[in-house]
């Protein structure tokens, strides 16, 4: 049976979601404050852990940067329980390393459902011990073992605009992408996004963090449905340290990632917007499209915006002008390319 803490303050809620969660056959444990909550947790190990934002004592940010200290609870799922809805405090919970959120009033079958899922990604993220990789280091060489933990990762799997970490939160994997297309971007304090990276399948990314050591300092979501390959990061760590090919890969991409970014920076600053709107074109061409021939580009104009670091409305209208000029076609949303040499002299 899972083992269920909830740290709530009000009673009566306290009492409802007991109830809900024991007939869904959970076992319940309960604290009325944060600091009897994290000496509950450390006590019993809970599976899952629902939690009260504003409390006496130590309201929920508290118990969720305490148990992010201890190595036994750390990984725990936390769901934050709440009546504020404000995106600074939603953002304030996910960046401590909150896994979901839930606002009240909430009807039951929402509170069953959000731990039911934490419960089964948790499930879906366990991987063998650490030990089997110590062993494949004695008998395979560095790509060898490479490919071996891309084959013999755990797998999850990610919808359309689902987040895989937020900016803020600690590193935990090396992500390798099966399938699908990720984002990396970045957001200003009054919410506009910028698009600084973009994934294929076959590209690993959040290794940035990992090897400076940092939290990480972008946001990365599922431009379409999704499936990742979670390489937990003592293994990575493990066979950087003892294979300096493997590290001298990753060094590689780095550096290729930090000029890009800084020829993307200098095209933001001084590029006209029809330069820049070609430029996140043919960027996302070269990225995606493994043809090399007449290419259909399925992304939303605000992820394009984005990319180009231009409004939406800017966006559109260049579009317009490009497809009277022939350079590309606009087909039920999607953006086809026809010219790429015309779009290429744009940018020249």
């Amino acid at each position: 049976m899972e083992k269920i803490l909830l740290i709530e303050d009000n009673r009566e809620i306290l009492d409802n979601m007991t109830e809900i969660l024991e007939l869904a056959n959970y076992q319940v444990l309960t604290a009325t404050n944060g600091k009897t909550g994290v000496a509950m947790a450390i006590e019993h190990k809970p599976d899952l852990i629902v939690c009260d934002i504003i409390m006496p004592v130590l309201d929920g940010f508290g118990v969720l940067h305490l148990l992010h200290k201890n190595e036994t609870l750390q990984h725990t799922p936390f769901i934050f329980l709440t009546a504020k809805t404000e995106r600074n405090d939603m953002r304030k919970g996910m960046d401590l390393g909150a896994d979901d959120y839930i606002t009240k009033p909430f009807e039951g079958t929402e509170l069953l459902n959000a731990i039911a899922s934490r419960l089964r990604r948790r499930t879906e993220l366990q991987y063998e011990p650490v030990a089997s990789t110590t062993q494949l280091l004695q008998h395979l060489s560095a790509q060898e073992l490479l490919e071996t933990l891309k084959q013999h990762k755990p797998t999850n799997h990610f919808k359309k605009k689902q987040q895989v970490y937020a900016e803020g939160n600690q590193p935990q994997y090396l992500y390798y992408i099966i399938q699908g297309k990720i984002k990396i971007s970045k957001r200003n304090e009054e919410g506009k996004e910028l698009i600084v990276g973009l994934y294929n399948e076959g590209d690993f990314f959040g290794y940035q963090a990992m090897m400076q050591e940092s939290a990480y300092q972008e946001d990365a979501e599922c431009m379409e449905d999704s499936v990742l390959g979670l390489i937990p990061m003592a293994d990575f760590e493990l066979l950087i340290n003892q294979h300096p090919q493997v590290m001298r890969k990753f060094v590689q991409l780095l550096a290729r990632n930090a000029a890009e970014r800084e020829q993307q920076l200098i095209g933001l600053a001084y590029n006209s917007l029809r330069k820049k709107v070609a430029e996140a074109l043919l960027t996302m061409d070269k990225k995606f499209n493994d043809t090399g021939n007449e290419y259909t580009l399925h992304i939303s104009r605000e992820n394009l915006a984005a990319m180009a670091g231009v409004a939406k409305e800017s966006l559109i209208r260049t579009l317009g002008d490009f497809r009277n000029e022939s350079l590309i076609q606009l087909k039920e949303g999607d953006i086809i390319i026809t010219d790429r040499e015309k779009l290429a002299t744009i940018i020249a």
